[in-house]
């Protein structure tokens, strides 16, 4: 089982990566008495896999450990559901020395951790995120919450965990549609902080496809690195680590547009797209370069382009994100392949282009 350390101003925590569930107990033990009460959180699909499994394993070492189960998909990540984890957890009599393990995606992770964060004003939670996405990205950096009214991610906290534990193994499970989605941020870091991981990632998407452990540990690892180097400097989103968001502007409202229909990393990737595309027609980037990142999204099966979604539409869903200001979009920008810059100078006629862009124009 190795090892890295995140280190934010609130709290220093391990991230574990293991190709097992059985390593757990040893990593539990370092932070939790046997005597604490354990309530592990999923959805029906992440259960029908691992639930049983990781409930065996857990009680082998802990007296009370219960399991709570909520529907699967982003349209269940609302105040009800959480509204029924609470439920579960006063039924079961939970308090604020008891342990939450959040065990699923993105979805199980930040619902989870958003219902720890607020039971009896907070009690401990752990990561045990079961796909690519939230293994690289979700897991790491302490933000928690629901869906409010259509608006993703609208209602939340900054909630940092008591430690992270990647089960490699967990990604043999996943379709290939879901491989993808997570490997939208994996591109994401490396434009945005490391051009020479994005040069390997650029000739690995064989191999990653393949599964091939060496390749996926390189790349959660790194990964987890990167965003961990971020959120240390900036736990709060105050500054630097606005840089995550690249992509994520267009990208939240196509996939708010679009009801969820795609995975959240299909609509980054589009979002990414038009992001590259500003960074281009502001003198940032080359032409080369923009159709450079294309072509690695493409080559693990991301989609660069959208059509169904109206111009205005999509506009006016972008002004409501929350990083807008004064009806000012911010967007992070492309300064070259590896390094990422802020901006608020886009006008609307270049929004406007870009939105165009990935709707099938061509340079």
């Amino acid at each position: 089982m190795n090892e890295i350390c995140i280190n934010t101003p609130s709290s220093a925590y391990p991230i574990y990566f293991s190709d097992n569930f059985e390593d757990i107990i040893n990593a539990l033990k370092k932070f939790f008495p046997s005597d604490r009460k354990i309530c592990i959180v999923t959805d029906e699909n992440v259960n029908k896999y691992y639930g049983q499994t990781l409930l065996e394993i857990v009680s082998s070492a802990y007296k009370e450990v219960y399991k709570c189960v909520f529907p699967a998909g982003e349209s269940n990540k609302n105040l009800n559901t959480v509204q029924e984890i609470y439920k579960f957890f006063i039924e079961k009599h939970l308090d604020r020395n008891s342990l939450i393990l959040a065990l699923g995606g993105g979805v199980t992770g930040d619902m989870a951790g958003f219902a720890a964060a607020t039971y009896m004003r907070g009690i401990p939670f752990v990561q045990i995120p079961t796909t690519l996405l939230s293994q690289v990205d979700s897991s790491v950096g302490g933000k928690v919450g629901v869906d409010f009214l259509q608006h993703k991610n609208m209602i939340g906290a900054f909630y940092q965990p008591a430690f992270v534990y990647i089960n490699l193994d967990t990604l043999k499970t996943l379709p290939k549609e879901q491989l993808s989605s997570g490997v939208a941020e994996v591109i994401k870091h490396g434009l945005i902080l490391d051009k020479s991981y994005f040069e390997f990632l650029e000739s690995s998407y064989d191999s990653f496809f393949k599964l091939d452990h060496e390749v996926l540990e390189k790349i959660i690892r790194r990964s987890c690195e990167l965003k961990g180097s971020v959120v240390s400097r900036d736990e709060k989103e105050a500054g630097l680590r606005a840089i995550l968001n690249f992509g994520h502007t267009l990208g939240h409202a196509i996939e708010t547009l679009l009801n969820f229909k795609l995975f959240h990393g299909q609509c980054v990737s589009v979002g990414m797209v038009g992001a590259a595309y500003l960074s281009y027609i502001n003198g940032l980037i080359s032409k080369e370069d923009l159709k450079r990142i294309e072509k690695v999204l493409a080559s693990y099966d991301l989609p660069v382009r959208i059509e169904e979604l109206n111009k205005e539409v999509i506009y006016n869903q972008m002004l409501l994100d929350k990083k807008t200001k004064n009806n000012i979009i911010h967007f992070i920008l492309l300064s070259s392949i590896g390094k990422a810059v802020r901006v608020s100078h886009v006008n609307t006629d270049q929004i406007f282009s870009a939105i165009a862009y990935i709707q099938n124009d061509v340079l």
